[in-house]
């Protein structure tokens, strides 16, 4: 029986997570796809704009950059630094023109019954609002 040597692997070091992903996306485009469908599923439950928009630069990264997304749409990389980075959400005529130059667009489905949180966390976002837009000075309801 032969004397059998342990392989070596060989592991990249990445010094974030983000990188890694990067990393992965760049080779695999499908997956950056639906990592970005996955951010803004979440999107939708929590309403952390931060988080999906850290979500779209990750891809954009993976992608070729805000420069090579600027060059593909004509923009100036200034304005795509500014919209994922501001920490608000973007327009959708912007969200629509990155995801385009992605190669991927934003579609509409309806809501699973079997996913009562998700429609809680849209009722709360979308009531609340209407709530406080219609309320009067004293606090009633007009």
């Amino acid at each position: 029986m032969r004397n059998a040597q342990p392989r070596k692997l060989q592991v990249k070091e990445y010094q974030t997570w983000r990188e890694y992903l990067i990393e992965r996306f760049t080779a695999d485009k499908g997956e950056a796809i639906g990592y970005l469908d996955v951010a803004l599923a979440e999107y939708q439950i929590d309403g952390a704009t931060h988080l999906f928009l850290l979500a779209l630069r990750t891809v954009v990264e993976s992608q070729g950059g805000i420069t090579e997304l600027a060059k593909k749409t004509g923009e100036k990389p200034q304005f795509f630094s500014e919209v994922l980075s501001n920490g608000e959400a973007p327009r959708l005529d912007t969200l629509s023109t990155i995801l385009t130059t992605l190669g991927c667009r934003l579609s509409i489905e309806p809501l699973e019954a079997a996913s009562p949180n998700v429609e809680l966390a849209l009722e709360a976002a979308v009531v609340a609002p209407l709530a406080s837009e219609v309320s009067n000075e004293s606090g009633n309801l007009r």
